[in-house]
């Protein structure tokens, strides 16, 4: 399959990958059409998706079968009235519906938005106004339907509420039943244009109400690189990304680019909260080639017994959705014997920057760029930052010729005047942000970061989340890296407090391991104190420190630093 999009598929240096990946785009490229139904008519047999929760369950659904599937979900779609650019939203969990209806709304050029299961009443009706949804697709779970019931009368775009089951209340419409009454799907292949909007996503919102993020249809071959050259799959890979649906990691890991390289996506559905002892047992009883997880995962995973589980069948390991603290690269590796490599992108982006086969990881390092993006790191003034200076992570888009950021003896890449494979279309209905975020043809990430001598790039903070005390300029990740080493922190967030001399002092809100709960107190502030002056410089040491029990966060689970910096202002 990747050879039908793919000039050249193998390189032999990072220079050679820079330089000769391209992606070949169909005219009218549709996921559903060209890369399913391929697989169906010429490999019918081949494994798509291997599913199991954690009741231990078992699903396996072959290419035949995904497309019979997705056939009859867009056909019943159809009969709903569902088309062409209307908008709807899933909140499906991992639940395997959740990959059959996506490919549906695919082929009848309808867009899709993945949601969480945790969205409230509130931020349902949020979307539904921002988005015009038209139906929502969820599992039958009671607390999200009560929310989608209760949001319902105040949403008067939305027609159609749909439950997967097994209980389906009344006035809902019934899923599985209308698939299977449905009547045969008649193919739309060829008549989507590869820009019409195909898949949104709301931002996380940890700074402000989500934003609308708009894909089209090329979105699904920009993660061609994603699978192949950042998570190393193959034919005959199993892997495992550990995502909600709801969020863009899933299609980063747990769909499009796995399938186009030839992999297996392997599903685990589990409920509540995540139990590091039972993934780690999936993992060795699937026999999982290949994970990618973020650095919360691992670091929960590493304090389990590794040497009581067979992982012998995993061939490689990746992360990202935050910052990777170098202790925990360095517990992995030493229990495994695999390192992790590590990347970055945002919901507006697919894979920015990361660490591939010809590009050695080096911890805590976001990675280096690939050939999808010119990237740049610029000042205030738009002048491009030097070595080891701090700057606003940039993506050169839609003017031809500027050179971006390359390591070391690498040739230069030169952006274009198309935009990039793999960059976002808009943010839907709100132009002014587009544009905003575009300014002058260049996209810019509001991350703050900076590279080295050879070429890594390293994450500070959002540009947002500088804390400026003294003069100096201190990026939150340095200080919680330094932080997360020591025993006692399961996790922290490092945010800037008002102080009358310094402008703003460095404040560190902990979550403590159970076993070092009953010592908070001063002594402890004490030696984390003297600790992060050892691990870092001086001054970034944090000179407030408050225990917690737990820190704020969005519904995709990311700190928000803006709610702790909100509550200190009123205190």
């Amino acid at each position: 399959m990747i050879e039908r999009f793919l000039k050249q598929t193998e390189f032999s240096s990072y220079e050679d990958f820079m330089q000769n990946y391209h992606v070949e785009i169909p005219e009218h490229f549709n996921f559903g059409y060209d890369v399913v139904d391929v697989y169906a008519e010429t490999e019918p047999e081949k494994e798509a998706l291997l599913w199991t929760n954690d009741r231990g369950d078992v699903k396996h659904i072959n290419y035949g079968e995904y497309k019979e599937l997705s056939d009859k979900a867009a056909s019943y779609l159809q009969t709903l009235g569902i088309g062409r650019g209307d908008c709807v939203m899933l909140i499906l969990k991992r639940r395997i519906e959740w990959w059959i209806t996506m490919v549906a709304l695919h082929k009848i050029g309808a867009v899709a938005i993945p949601a969480t299961h945790l969205l409230t009443d509130k931020d349902i009706i949020y979307r539904c106004h921002e988005a015009d949804i038209k139906a929502i697709v969820a599992v039958g779970d009671d607390q999200i339907l009560r929310n989608i019931y209760a949001a319902r009368a105040f949403c008067p775009s939305l027609k159609h509420c749909i439950s997967i089951g097994p209980e389906v209340p009344q006035g809902w419409d019934n899923y599985w039943q209308g698939l299977m009454m449905a009547p045969k799907f008649k193919s739309l292949k060829g008549q989507n244009d590869i820009h019409d909007n195909f898949l949104m996503y709301f931002t996380s919102g940890t700074s402000g109400e989500p934003k609308m993020v708009m894909h089209d249809y090329t979105y699904p071959l920009a993660h061609i690189l994603t699978a192949k050259y950042w998570h190393n799959v193959h034919e005959g890979s199993l892997h495992l990304t550990v995502a909600d649906t709801g969020w863009g990691k899933a299609v980063w890991g747990k769909f499009y680019g796995q399938m186009i390289c030839g992999a297996t996506v392997f599903i685990y559905d589990f409920e509540g909260r995540f139990i590091a002892q039972n993934l780690l047992q999936v993992m060795q009883d699937f026999k999982v080639t290949s994970f990618c997880a973020p650095p919360t995962v691992y670091r929960f995973m590493i304090r389990e017994d590794l040497n009581s589980f067979d992982l012998s069948h995993l061939e490689y390991c990746t992360t990202a959705g935050e910052a990777l603290n170098p202790s925990v690269f360095r517990d992995w590796k030493e229990k495994t014997g695999i390192m992790i490599y590590e990347a970055y992108g945002q919901t507006e982006t697919t894979l920015v920057l990361g660490t591939y086969p010809y590009v050695s990881p080096n911890p805590g390092a976001m990675g280096v760029p690939n050939p999808q993006f010119v990237v740049d790191v610029l000042d205030n003034e738009g002048n491009r930052c030097k070595p080891g200076e701090h700057g606003q992570l940039v993506i050169r888009a839609g003017i031809a010729g500027q050179q971006g950021i390359v390591p070391p003896g690498i040739s230069p890449l030169k952006s274009t005047a198309e935009k990039p494979l793999g960059l976002f279309k808009e943010y839907y209905q709100h132009p002014g942000l587009t544009e905003k975020a575009h300014y002058g043809g260049i996209y810019y990430t509001g991350d703050v970061v900076y590279y080295d001598e050879q070429g890594y790039f390293w994450f500070v903070s959002r540009a947002d989340d500088v804390i400026k005390s003294s003069g100096y300029r201190i990026g939150p990740f340095e200080v919680e890296s330094a932080l997360m080493s020591h025993p006692a922190v399961v996790e922290c967030a490092i945010t800037g407090v008002p102080d009358e001399i310094r402008g703003q002092v460095v404040k560190a809100t902990i979550v403590l391991g159970n076993e070092w709960k009953s010592k908070a107190g001063p002594e402890l502030v004490s030696e984390l104190q003297d600790y992060v002056k050892r691990q870092t410089a001086p001054y970034k040491y944090p000179r407030v420190i408050e225990f917690v029990e737990e820190l704020p966060k969005t519904i995709s689970g990311k700190i928000r630093r803006v709610e702790i910096r909100d509550h200190d202002c009123k205190k």
